[in-house]
């Protein structure tokens, strides 16, 4: 199963709409995942349109997204839990602060955003994946998505654009 995974697009704020190359790569995608920041509701009807999306709202998203979405959620796919959550606050503390929002959970892996910085973590035998910004290099040295290869493991990747 290829998941591909998005945060922090910030539409129309950070750019017009997604990139034609992120586009593309979405094409081949199961399933989306989008870890919160859309900011306008278009984006999340471009992705519907590929594939079926997973999504939270994020600190920036208005409130229209954020009713269509939860602040955080819990999804299965094969036999993994994976959370899904935006963050808040430094990009310094995010990590804890996510692991903080799933400790009742044990859980593969755990999606998040805000930061804009792509990243693959191990902490405690689970996955801590950011994949970055598509759209925006706030804090980041690059723009990336992030793809999940699942079958009887979960492989990250995290893709420049």
């Amino acid at each position: 199963m290829k998941v591909i995974v998005i945060s922090d697009t910030h539409i129309p704020a950070a750019c017009g709409s997604l990139p034609d190359t992120l586009l593309e790569k979405l094409k081949g995608a199961d399933i989306i995942i989008h870890a919160g920041d859309f900011t306008e509701l278009s984006v999340i009807d471009v992705l519907k349109k590929i594939a079926p999306l997973y999504a939270v709202a994020g600190n920036m998203d208005c409130n229209m997204v954020k009713r269509q979405f939860p602040a955080k959620r819990i999804i299965e796919l094969a036999s993994f839990k994976i959370g899904i959550a935006h963050g808040y606050g430094s990009p310094d503390n995010l990590v804890a602060y996510v692991k903080n929002l799933f400790k009742e959970d044990k859980l593969d892996c755990i999606i998040y955003g805000h930061s804009h910085i792509p990243k693959i973590d191990y902490i405690d035998d689970t996955l801590y994946f950011c994949p970055g910004s598509p759209t925006e290099k706030v804090f980041a040295p690059y723009n990336s998505f992030g793809i999940l290869e699942i079958d009887e493991k979960i492989t990250p990747t995290i893709v420049r654009l």
